[in-house]
């Protein structure tokens, strides 16, 4: 191999010859060779890779065997070609982004950077929807997508080709070493494309923030920690996310964690940052929509609200708004859920509907709610059981009579 100081001295002169090489010889050997000699230089010392941008290579087209060999070798040559091509594109001279190949030539003839990273994009999203290899493929994806989306222009191409929800099913709680180094780099892309705005749209989409959350509660890997509470800081005060960490459970995981002996200042910080960014967002948060986000997730509890007389009386109302959207989620939760807390609340809350709201029973009656609460009269649970005989005596009786009731 040759030494660093002659590749100091001449790095581009052999940078033009290997370029060459793969441009000229198809020979697989030799091409497997050639991409190995580089890869071993530029891991020795991943700064070698601003040899390819020297001006004397202005005029070489050094991005296109690296490009083509992508998608035309075979697995050896395509994971080679996709990490020495992440680094010499991460390496290239930043104010000169636009419209430049690999150097300061304008040339159309030339591979752009345009074409690189389009091209790169594809490929990434290929190996993680369908890998060229079993169990190199995903791994060698995320790792060269972790480097690429520091820049914003691969986030939106990313974004573009729909691969944020690639991502999502890979955010998962994991045990062994190999595993946990590609969770990092699966979060640390999340983190990336926290910080662009189309993409945290699609990550509302693709519901990555449960996964995150079950990361954090089921990881004791420090750098995962800190990557996935950093991605949750950022996303906090974006669109219903804030709302979402609550009902979610956060508030309490960040106590907990907060309470582990962490040595990462950053993560310390980030955590006390969360925490006052939740309990604003909890302040900030109408006792409606609370009520709104916990009937929408379809999981209930008994949270002081359901029995507050202030909270009903206050906002029976706004059960009106969406044509009784969260009124009809109520009803069809009788029918979806097989959790009995959560059946035994939602009785509860549509016989409290019934006495605060002057037309209730009718409602819930046209609604078709009768039938559904009668059968949970047969339930099980006793505590189903005793709110839905609650929730008929009060369709049955009215508001009128409702307050002679006992819950």
């Amino acid at each position: 191999m040759t030494s660093g100081k002659k590749l100091l001295q001449d790095g581009p002169s052999y940078i033009r010859v290997l370029v060459s090489i793969l441009r000229d010889i198809f020979k697989e050997e030799t091409v497997e060779y050639v991409l190995a000699l580089i890869d071993e230089m530029l891991t020795a010392n991943p700064t070698r890779a601003r040899l390819f941008h020297d001006t004397s290579l202005a005029n070489e087209d050094t991005y296109e065997p690296f490009l083509r060999l992508l998608w035309k070798g075979n697995w050896f040559i395509q994971e080679k070609s996709c990490k020495i091509l992440s680094l010499i594109v991460s390496a290239r001279p930043k104010p000169q982004d636009a419209a430049i190949a690999n150097g300061s030539s304008k040339s159309k003839e030339l591979t752009t950077i345009d074409d690189v990273l389009k091209g790169l994009v594809e490929w990434l999203c290929t190996q993680l929807k369908k890998p060229s290899h079993p169990s190199r493929g995903i791994p060698t994806a995320i790792s060269c997508l972790a480097t690429l989306l520091k820049e914003p222009v691969v986030r939106s191409l990313f974004v573009q080709a729909d691969g944020v929800k690639l991502l999502v099913p890979l955010i998962s709680p994991v045990s062994s070493q190999q595993s946990i180094q590609l969770l990092y780099e699966t979060c640390l892309c999340v983190w990336l494309l926290s910080y662009y705005e189309p993409a945290i749209e699609q990550l509302g989409a693709s519901r990555a923030l449960p996964h995150l959350i079950e990361v954090v509660k089921g990881s004791t890997k420090e750098k995962v920690v800190r990557v996935v509470v950093l991605t949750l800081r950022n996303l906090l005060q974006k669109g219903t996310f804030g709302a979402l960490m609550i009902d979610l459970g956060l508030p309490q995981l960040v106590q907990s964690l907060k309470a582990q002996a962490w040595s990462d200042e950053d993560l310390l910080e980030a955590l006390n940052q969360l925490e006052g960014g939740l309990q604003d967002n909890i302040k900030k948060l109408s006792s409606f929509d609370k009520y709104k986000q916990e009937v929408l997730l379809g999981h209930l509890d008994w949270s002081p609200m359901h029995k507050d007389p202030m909270f009903w009386r206050e906002n029976i109302t706004k059960f009106e708004e969406n044509d009784f959207q969260i009124l009809r989620v109520l009803i069809t939760i009788l029918d979806t859920s097989t959790d009995p807390r959560t059946l035994a609340v939602a009785c509860f809350d549509l016989s409290q509907f019934i006495q605060y709201h002057p037309a209730g029973r009718i409602i819930v009656t046209d609604l078709k709610a009768k039938e559904r609460v009668m059968k949970l009269m047969n339930h099980e649970n006793p505590e189903v059981t005793k709110n839905a005989l609650l929730c008929i005596q009060r369709l049955f009786l009215g508001a009128k009579y409702a307050s002679f009731l006992q819950a």
